[in-house]
């Protein structure tokens, strides 16, 4: 199929809070000194208090983004939220982020959830409608506000997750840039082994609901174990798609979910340190805000520069996989 044609033009990002220690969560959990950093393999996050709304957080990262970009939100011509966990069930969650950043009135906006894997469904569709000639500029944003439904005596989920949020600004560029692959799998058969119940029609007050239905469910050695099933023959049709060997790739940015899942990726990539974007220790778990607040970061510390190949994989809910292959 050879190269779409995407150009990244720039990226924000925005947290709610200064770095949270994981020792400042032993005190607040009444925990042993260094209980929480050895569970979650997190030395500091951002968590939100009670007063930061999401599309506020949103409106941050995207005007951050505008701000490195030179560009007036006028000149953006569509917003994709991409995150897994919206702010309310109606209307979209690019609404809220719409107003919240005082876009001009009658600017379009829509979302797109692939729960971990959003941002990668994300750029796909952007990449498409820009191809089209739909559009000629693209803000996608991923905002997450993981501690709300976090229940904090589930040691094995609560402790992996922070908030965040990130956004990409994007166009079709001069066709130098842009996508080599795009890969997205969901193994449906596998079981609801990350969920949150309420917030849709399956668990609200007319067809029955529990406090516990708010809050985030993880079977985390279920989905390791099922994930680790695919993701080598995964991995493998995503490059094969490409047309490369993972000796091409310059930079692989995964979701990053926790640090046993990092540990994983890098001893079955078999990759040098240099080559994997690892901020895990020092964010956290940030579910659709997780790959391009990496991504984010690789272009702030130089880890990726113009004409380098990047890869994107992301596990996500369901079990799901959302990859994608990139010629900055």
């Amino acid at each position: 199929m050879g190269l779409v044609p995407l150009e990244i033009s720039a990226m924000g990002k925005a947290l709610p809070s200064e770095p949270v220690l994981s020792s400042d969560l032993d005190s607040q959990l009444g925990k042993p000194t260094g209980y929480v950093q050895k569970r979650s393999g997190i030395v500091s996050r951002s968590l939100a208090d009670a007063s930061v709304l999401q599309a506020d957080l949103a409106a941050q990262a995207l005007h951050n983004a505008l701000e490195k970009a030179g560009w007036n939100i006028s000149e953006v011509d569509l917003l994709i939220s991409a995150s897994a966990i919206p702010v309310q069930a109606l209307p979209c969650t690019a609404t809220h982020i719409l107003r919240a950043a005082q876009a001009p009135d009658g600017m379009p906006g829509f979302d797109v959830n692939l729960s971990c894997g959003s941002f990668v469904a994300a750029l796909e569709v952007a990449s498409g409608l820009l191809q089209v000639g739909r559009y000629r500029r693209i803000a996608i944003v991923s905002a997450e506000l993981a501690s709300r439904g976090l229940n904090w005596d589930d040691e094995e989920s609560s402790y992996l997750f922070a908030d965040g949020a990130a956004c990409a600004l994007v166009q079709k560029g001069d066709g130098s840039q842009g996508i080599l692959a795009t890969r997205l799998e969901n193994h449906i058969l596998e079981g609801d082994f990350c969920e949150i119940r309420a917030g849709g029609t399956r668990a609200n007050q007319r067809a029955g609901m529990q406090e516990h239905d708010f809050y985030f469910k993880m079977q985390g050695r279920k989905v390791f174990k099922i994930a680790s099933r695919f993701i080598d023959g995964y991995q493998e049709a995503l490059l094969q798609q490409a047309g490369l060997g993972l000796d091409k790739v310059d930079l692989v940015i995964p979701h990053q979910a926790s640090h046993l899942a990092m540990q994983h990726i890098h001893k079955q990539l078999g990759i040098p340190t240099h080559k994997l974007m690892d901020i895990y220790a020092t964010h956290g778990n940030q579910v659709a805000a997780s790959v391009p607040t990496a991504l984010y970061e690789a272009f702030r510390q130089q880890r990726c520069k113009a004409g380098d190949v990047v890869m994107l994989i992301a596990t996500a809910a369901s079990v799901s996989f959302a990859g994608m292959i990139l010629q900055l």
